[in-house]
């Protein structure tokens, strides 16, 4: 398959992706909660620290303890709300409704590999962060180097916990597998996506400055009015990019593992992927765990 057909595809996934979310409009929950739950983490932690006024001053052991924190922190929180929106859209695979209750009790089950990850992602996290303060610009190429490929090998890293539940060390092969089979439609996909999320806060943006405009003269009812217009417009925005990014990434681990086509996607030709090597129980072995 050529490079245009496979970014074909990707932006293909994404219109399908929004029939999912017009359909199941609570998918939107998960990315709300999981946003709201970082936020006020990261408020309190580096309040804490502003607060102390040296930790943030002095780069040494102290504030690097306080990043690993809020990186490891900030990852369990981000992958497991991901990880209840993986297990919806799955459900929504299956022909089946999804509820939020269900889909946060499924992430939970994966709370142990969940927090595996989010160690090591923060480990990787804060030596990064120590080699980019480096005054060594061959260094930090290096790191920039390295945090791509990271981004790339981890690409998959949720959706493979939800379907596989593998071990720590198959969990980076697999998800790294993956993203290889499915490079293209990824890139198409998530490009699509980007350029969305980004038309969608410049929509919320204007919307704030007429509403500004609209209002002038009421004084604080002004500034409220367009906090209120423009922000909810932008944070709405921003939430159904990251909603269609994990329904689309789901139908991707779906297109690069399964040999069947999953609901809203039918329409694909999947054969052209790994889904004709999985017909006897999934590319990643025989006992059916990958199925949907």
């Amino acid at each position: 398959m050529g490079l245009f057909d496979r970014l074909k595809i990707g932006f293909g996934m994404v219109r399908r992706s929004g029939h999912v979310l017009r359909d199941h409009p609570k998918l939107l929950v998960f990315p709300l909660v999981g946003g709201l739950s970082g936020i006020a983490f990261v408020l309190t932690l580096f309040g804490s620290l502003y607060l102390t006024g040296p930790l943030l001053d002095d780069p040494g052991p102290a504030l690097y303890a306080a990043l690993f924190v809020a990186y490891l922190v900030e990852t369990f929180v981000a992958s497991f709300f991901t990880a209840a929106l993986v297990a919806a859209t799955r459900t929504v695979f299956r022909g089946e409704e999804p509820t939020v209750r269900e889909s946060l009790a499924a992430a939970w089950e994966r709370k142990r590999l969940l927090v595996a990850w989010s160690l090591v992602a923060a480990l990787v996290g804060v030596i990064l962060r120590m080699i980019q303060r480096q005054d060594n610009l061959v260094a930090r190429l290096l790191a920039a180097v390295f945090a791509v490929a990271w981004s790339v090998m981890t690409y998959f890293v949720v959706p493979v916990i939800v379907f596989r539940n593998p071990s720590l060390t198959d969990l980076f092969e697999e998800s790294a597998t993956t993203f290889k089979d499915t490079w293209g439609e990824s890139i198409g996909a998530m490009g699509t996506i980007d350029v969305a999320t980004f038309l969608f806060v410049l929509a919320g943006l204007i919307l704030g400055a007429l509403t500004f405009v609209v209002t002038t003269g009421l004084g604080t009812v002004q500034l409220l009015a367009t906090l209120l217009v423009g922000g909810s417009a932008v944070i709405l925005g921003l939430l159904v990019g990251k909603t269609l990014t994990g329904i689309a990434k789901t139908a991707l681990y779906v297109y690069a593992t399964e040999d069947t086509a999953p609901a809203y996607f039918d329409d694909i030709d999947f054969s052209e992927l790994g889904g004709d090597d999985t017909a006897t129980g999934g590319r990643f072995g025989g006992s059916g765990q990958g199925r949907i």
